[in-house]
């Protein structure tokens, strides 16, 4: 999929720099910084997600064995 996208001048010429440096496409480098902001926010998410559970009275394990018993 094409995405447009507005970058400043200088913005172009850094990443022409680097792309001339490490040998790789403008657009290549750009789909990495997109994966790498992703990524971020997906950990973020799940790091978000830790000691959820900790804030209810009933122990995990208890409740889990409880809910597998009514299967």
């Amino acid at each position: 999929m094409r995405a447009l996208v507005d970058m400043t001048d200088t913005q172009v010429e850094a990443l022409d720099t680097i792309a001339k440096r490490v040998r790789r496409s403008r657009a290549a480098l750009i789909r990495d910084a997109i994966d790498d902001y992703l990524n971020r926010h997906h950990r973020e998410q799940v790091e978000d997600s830790f000691g959820l559970w900790g804030k209810r009275k009933v122990d995990g394990l208890v409740y889990q064995e409880k809910v597998r018993r009514e299967w």
